[in-house]
């Protein structure tokens, strides 16, 4: 099988698993979708914005970030740190182990699928580009989709959290990702911008 074949076929079976969310989210055009499959394209899109240069293993690892999330549920586990950092950690399992099942399905030999896995399950955050470039593009997404909506759900948030947790997304990236944030290449949430802005400065 071709690389481009395997591939295309990690893709279909990554989008099919994502289909079966049960939880919808719609896009800015108004259109519904199973929530982590409209997700993984955002990724997908993000990523060919970013590092349009990235190979098929990373593109399969970036597209898996969320796969099949609502199989793991936060309420699972207890409701304080403790319970959210271990449903974290087995989430970041789950999910690379389900990219490798994937990958190994399709073909992908074991040097591939390995690498996927630590990026997925953001092993060696700092020391691993490969793992860094994930970091990046889940934080750029971040931005552009979801940190208006976050902020909407959290109302009981005072400006120093928000300037907490902006400043925690931030370091998290690399400087190329902050500097692509800043470069008029994604779309800041606007009421969020004065925020940012202050956070940053």
């Amino acid at each position: 099988m071709s690389d481009q074949t395997m591939y295309e076929k990690a893709v279909e079976l990554i989008d099919a698993a994502n289909t079966e969310d049960p939880n919808k989210d719609t896009d800015t055009d108004g259109k519904e979708w199973p929530k982590e499959l409209l997700y993984s394209n955002r990724m997908s899109e993000m990523l060919q914005r970013f590092a349009p240069e990235a190979d098929d293993v990373m593109k399969i690892a970036i597209r898996c970030q969320h796969i099949q999330r609502w199989k793991s549920p936060r309420n699972d586990y207890p409701m304080d740190r403790t319970g959210y950092l271990k449903w974290r950690t087995d989430l970041y399992k789950f999910h690379a182990d389900t990219t490798g099942e994937i990958m190994a399905k399709v073909g992908y030999d074991e040097a591939s699928i390995e690498r996927a896995k630590k990026a997925v399950g953001k092993k060696a955050i700092k020391s691993n580009p490969d793992t860094q470039l994930l970091e990046d593009v889940v934080d750029l997404v971040f931005i552009e989709h979801y940190m208006l909506a976050f902020a909407e759900k959290h109302p009981e948030y005072d400006e120093a959290k928000w300037i907490d947790i902006i400043q925690k997304t931030w370091r998290k990236m690399s400087e190329t990702g902050q500097q692509f944030a800043l470069s008029g290449k994604i779309t800041l949430p606007e009421p969020l911008v004065p925020l940012i802005q202050k956070a940053l400065a």
